[in-house]
C-alpha cells in the first residue's frame, strides 16, 4: 500500500518503489519526462520550422498523432448547432433531456465547444459564478514555498511537445503555475500532487486559467475526491474496486494478475489519477474526457477494464507475458489498436459497468480496508457520478437559471386609483376629444404602461435576447 513520505510500499519487478510519495506515484519516470522538456530538444531551429497537428502537438513528436478519423464537415456543423442549442438552454436540457446529453457526449463534443461544454457538465461554470473574484484573489497571494518549488520543477514536464507548453516560461507554463498554485491556497490541507499537473494542463488547452481552476476544483472534489490527498487512500480503494470488477469482466486477466501477485496500484495509478491523459492517443483522451465529465468515474473504470481485458484477457495474449516483469512491460506498452479512438470508445460504451456496481463494490472494499487499516485518514466528500448528480447536488441559483423577466406587474390595487384620476381629469376638462376617448384609453394607456415597464421589446423577444446575450459572453471558442 502507498505510504507517506519515506515509507515503503509495493515495488515494481525491477525493484523501484512506486509508492513512496504522491510525486513518485503520479510521476513514474520523472527523469525521462524532464529530458523531454529541454529547450535544446524541443525548440530546434525556431518556431518558424515548427508545425503542429490539429490538437496543437508538434508534428513528428511523441504527442502528435498520425492518420485520424475525421468527422465530415457537414456532420460537425450539425453537431455544433445542436450543442449550441443545449448550452444556451442548459438547465432545461439537464433537467429533462439528460440522456440526450449523454448520447451526444458519447459521440464526441465538437472541438470548438469542448471547453465550454466541460464547464457546464462539471458545474464549474456555476462554481465560478458563485465565487466571482476568488481566483484573482488567490492569484495575487504568494503561496506556500514548499509547494511552489515542486510546481515549478514540474511545469516543463507537462506535454512538452504541445505548442502551449513548449517554451519555458511561456504563457502556457505561466497559467499552469497560476492554476496549481491557486489550488494549494484554496485547499491548503491537500496542497499539491504531481498528478494534478497534467489534469490542469489539459483543461488549459481548452479554456482560460480561471475557468480551468474551477474545473480542476470540481474534478478534485466531485469526480475524484481523495485522489490527490497525502496518503492516496482513495486511489488504493479504487484499485481494489477495479480488480474486483475485472473478475466479472475478464476472469482470465483477473486470474493472471492474481497469480503474478501484481497489485493494482502498480498499473492503474497513473491511469486513474491522470484520467488517462498520459496513456492514450490524444483523440482518445478527448473522447474519454467528454464521457467522463458527463457520466463520472465509471468511464475511468470502464477504460481501465477494457485495456486490461484486451491486453491480458485470453490465453494467446498471455503467452508472451508469463512472468511478473513481462506482464508489467505489456501494461506499460499497450497495443495501439486497443487505444484507437473508435475501437476504445465503442468498447467503453458497451461495457456493462454501472455506478451502482461501483458503489456496491466500494462499500465492500471500504469494509475490508477498515478491518486491515482502520478508519480512513482522509475524510473526502462523497463521489458524485457525473453531470446529473452534480447538478442535483448543487443546483444553480435561480438568478443564474432564469432570464430577467420583461414585464413586472405591480402587486395590489394600484391601477384602480390611476383610472379614477384619469376619469376625474377628463370630467373637469369637459367632453372627451377623440384623442381622449374610449379608443385612446383602450389603445394608449395600457400600451404606455407596457412601454414604461420595458420599452425595448415584447416579453418573449426580450427573454430570449437576454439569455442569448449572457450566454455569448462566456463562449470560449
Amino acid at each position: 500500500m502507498a505510504k507517506s513520505r519515506g515509507g515503503g510500499g509495493p515495488s515494481s519487478p525491477g525493484g523501484r518503489s512506486l509508492a513512496g510519495t504522491r510525486e513518485s506515484l503520479a510521476d513514474p519516470g520523472g527523469d525521462e519526462l524532464s529530458s523531454l522538456g529541454s529547450d535544446s530538444e524541443i525548440n530546434g531551429g525556431g518556431p518558424e520550422e515548427r508545425r503542429v497537428d490539429k490538437f496543437g502537438f508538434i508534428v513528428g513528436s511523441r504527442g502528435a498523432e498520425g492518420t485520424l478519423e475525421e468527422v465530415p464537415l457537414e456532420v460537425l456543423r450539425q453537431r455544433e448547432s445542436k450543442w449550441l442549442d443545449m448550452l444556451n438552454n442548459w438547465d432545461k436540457w439537464m433537467a429533462k433531456k439528460h440522456k440526450k446529453i449523454r448520447l451526444r457526449c458519447q459521440k464526441g463534443i465538437p472541438p470548438s465547444l469542448r471547453g465550454r461544454a466541460w464547464q457546464y457538465l462539471s458545474g464549474s461554470k456555476v462554481k465560478l459564478e458563485q465565487n466571482m473574484g476568488k481566483f484573482d484573489e488567490l492569484d495575487l497571494l504568494t503561496g506556500d514555498p514548499k509547494w511552489l518549488d515542486v510546481i515549478e520543477r514540474d511545469l516543463h514536464r507537462q506535454f512538452p511537445f504541445h505548442e502551449m507548453f513548449v517554451s519555458r516560461g511561456g504563457h502556457g507554463q505561466q497559467d499552469l503555475f497560476r492554476v496549481l498554485k491557486a489550488y494549494t491556497l484554496y485547499r491548503p490541507e491537500e496542497g499539491y500532487c504531481q498528478a494534478q499537473a497534467p489534469i490542469a494542463a489539459v483543461l488549459l488547452m481548452h479554456m482560460p486559467a480561471e475557468q480551468a481552476f474551477w474545473c480542476l476544483v470540481q474534478i478534485c472534489e466531485k469526480y475524484l475526491p481523495g485522489y490527490y490527498s497525502e496518503k492516496l487512500e482513495a486511489i488504493q480503494l479504487d484499485g481494489q474496486i477495479l480488480f474486483s470488477l475485472l473478475h466479472k469482466v475478464s476472469p482470465v486477466a483477473y486470474k493472471h494478475l492474481s497469480k503474478q501477485k501484481i497489485d493494482p496500484i502498480l498499473y492503474m495509478t497513473e491511469w486513474f489519477m491522470c484520467a488517462f491523459s498520459r496513456t492514450l492517443p490524444w483523440s482518445s483522451v478527448l473522447r474519454v474526457w467528454d464521457m467522463f465529465f458527463c457520466e463520472g468515474v465509471k468511464i475511468i473504470f470502464r477504460v481501465g477494464l477494457v485495456l486490461l481485458k484486451h491486453t491480458l484477457g485470453s490465453s494467446d495474449k498471455l503467452k508472451s507475458c508469463q512472468g511478473q516483469y513481462e506482464t508489467m512491460e505489456r501494461l506499460r506498452a499497450l497495443s495501439p489498436k486497443i487505444m484507437q479512438e473508435a475501437f476504445l470508445v465503442q468498447e467503453v460504451i458497451e461495457l456493462p459497468v454501472t455506478e451502482r456496481q461501483i458503489e456496491r463494490e466500494h462499500l465492500i472494499q471500504l469494509k475490508k480496508w477498515r478491518e486491515t487499516h482502520g478508519e480512513l485518514q482522509c475524510k473526502s466528500p462523497p463521489r458524485l457520478h457525473g453531470a446529473k448528480a452534480i447538478s442535483e447536488a448543487e443546483p444553480a441559483p435561480r438568478k443564474a437559471l432564469e432570464s430577467v423577466p420583461s414585464i413586472f406587474v405591480s402587486p395590489g390595487p394600484a391601477p384602480v386609483p390611476k383610472a379614477r384620476k384619469s376619469k376625474e381629469k377628463s370630467r373637469e376638462k369637459g367632453p372627451a376629444s377623440p384623442a381622449n376617448g374610449p379608443g385612446a384609453e383602450g389603445n394608449g394607456a395600457p400600451g404606455t404602461t407596457r412601454e414604461l415597464l420595458h420599452p425595448q421589446a415584447s416579453p418573449h423577444h426580450q427573454s430570449k435576447e437576454s439569455l442569448s446575450s449572457r450566454e455569448s459572453e462566456d463562449t470560449y471558442l
